[in-house]
This record gives structure tokens, sequence and C-alpha cells, in this order.
């Protein structure tokens, strides 16, 4: 279950006392079936599954959550197959061509009458909320995914003051530092991948994998104006990421260095397989993200 990506957003951290009641709330919200007319659901499910009765789980100051959904799928390709079909019968029948309007309303007739019989597929996003740190992590690449998250545990509190993280630095400039030859902050390493951009509208962008970063290729992109908007990094031989301009963390992978953790751990059962899992993951995102707040010089959520 380990997150493979994270956006982050700030609360401020004294909400950590109104979330005693967070299992009722999110209970209130949790996912119902699609209906034959919608084309998708969303509501909270238990993180180790649909059936489960908890709605989240807690470790100290950590929390993950589940929100789930259901999206019917009906490609706009067989919408628009049928819907021409249907248009040429019509106008064939009637002797002249169908207006706008006409057309509009019997595709919506079509998409009605096709929903029913759609696939309907599961999605699942996780997130996880650290109550010390003031931060809430969602596993999505997509800002839009994870502020869905986000808007619907809005939704289940009444109140979550969450906002998208923010640096008092340009991030751009402080990666661009770090491949340049600056000192990296204690436990980082540079990873074998970065993309440099022209900072100018439309210009050249490079993307290298695989590559060492402190070589004369490089430096000489570096040279000609190009800087870092995505960077792979290391922290502590744990976890390695890249970390993007958005101060989105993308590619997060878990390495020996913390999975060998795990096997050191006594548990029994799927659940308790879980748990370990979560309490590990927390625990490295945790350090992650004290690191960036300090590399990056984040805006607190708290009013100063």
């Amino acid at each position: 279950m380990f997150f493979r990506n994270l956006t982050f957003f700030r609360f401020p951290v004294a909400l950590a006392k109104k979330l005693d009641d967070l299992d009722a709330r999110l209970e209130e919200c949790r996912l119902k079936p699609v209906g034959p007319s919608e084309l998708m659901s969303r509501g909270f499910v238990s993180p180790f599954g649909r059936d489960e009765a908890t709605m989240s789980h807690r470790i100290n100051d950590a929390i993950w959550l589940t929100l789930g959904g259901e999206d019917r799928l009906l490609p706009s390709s067989v919408v628009n197959d049928e819907l021409g079909k249907r248009i040429a019968a019509m106008e064939e029948k009637e002797g002249r061509k169908l207006g706008g309007r006409a057309r509009k309303r019997l595709k919506e007739d079509l998409v009605m009458e096709l929903l029913p019989r759609a696939f309907v597929r599961p999605v699942r996003t996780h997130a996880t909320l650290d109550l010390q740190h003031g931060f809430i992590a969602v596993d999505a690449s997509s800002r839009k995914t994870a502020e869905n998250l986000v808007s619907e545990l809005r939704h289940a509190l009444g109140s979550f003051p969450a906002l998208p993280l923010n640096a008092e630095v340009s991030a751009r400039a402080v990666l661009t530092g770090w491949i340049a030859g600056e000192p990296l902050p204690g436990g980082l390493v540079l990873g074998d991948e970065c993309e440099l951009k022209d900072p100018i509208d439309g210009g050249a962008v490079v993307k290298c994998q695989r590559q060492e970063l402190l070589c004369d290729e490089i430096r000489k992109h570096l040279e000609s104006g190009k800087q870092v908007s995505k960077l792979a990094l290391v922290l502590d031989d744990h976890v390695s990421f890249v970390l993007g301009e958005d101060l989105v963390v993308r590619k997060l992978k878990f390495l020996d260095g913390a999975v060998d953790q795990l096997e050191h751990t006594e548990r029994d059962g799927v659940m308790a397989e879980l748990d370990a899992r979560y309490a590990l993951m927390a625990g490295e995102l945790k350090r992650l993200f004290a690191v960036l707040e300090t590399a990056l010089k984040f805006s607190p959520a708290d009013p100063q």
C-alpha cells in the first residue's frame, strides 16, 4: 500500500483537536453505488477495503483515509458512433437536416439510455494526515485528483482549511542550485534523473534519465540558461523520488534501507501487515516533509 506520489496540502496544527469524530463524519459520507443514470459516485471507504467497518486508520499522529469512487465507462467513440447512426436515420425519415438543438437533445437522451448498461470502474485515492506537522499528502500526481479528495474531506468535516503548499523561495532555483554544485540538505543525495527547461515560453526541454547529474553535459545545459524543473533525489537511502517545481513528489519508491525494517517486525495476518507498512510509510513521509520544508521554506498554515 505504499504511496507512489505525494501532493501536499497544509492545514493548521490546531485542527488535530477537532478530528476525534473523524470516523463518524466519514461514515456519513461513505461511498454509495453509482446510480443507473449517474456518471460517477464519490465517497469514503475503509483503507482496508470497502466492506470493512473502520473508516480511517490512525497510528500516533498519522491518519490514513481513502476516498472511493465508481465511474461508469461510456466512451465518447461509442456514443458518437450510435449518435451518427440515429441522426442519419432521422434525417432520412424526415427528409431534412437536424438542427444543433435537436442533435444535442438526441445525444443527451442517448447517454441516459446507454448509462445503465455501461461498465462500472472502481477507483481509490489514498491520503495520509500528519497531525504533528499539519499536512495531508494525497497519493496522486494530479493536483485535480488531490484537490477532489481534500474537497470531499472538507465536505465531510464541515470545515477543513487545507491549502496547497507554498514555497517562500523559488523551487526551480533551489533544484537548479543542487545540480550546479550547491550543498544539499542533510540526508539528501542526487538521483539519476532530471528535467531542464529554457525559462522562455516555448523554450527547449531536456529530459535526462539514468544519467550522472554532476557532469559536463548537464553543466553545459545550465550554462546555456536552462533551469531544473524536476529532479530525482534519494533521502537517507530509504526513499527515492522525483521532486517537481510544482512541489509534487512523483515516482516515490521505498528502498531496501526502509523496507528491510519490516522483516524485523512481528505480525500476524493481512491487517497486521498493512498496519506495519503504514507505520513505516508515515514515519518516512514525516522525515521527507521535514527536510523539504526546511530546504524550500514552506509557508505555515497557522496564522502568525
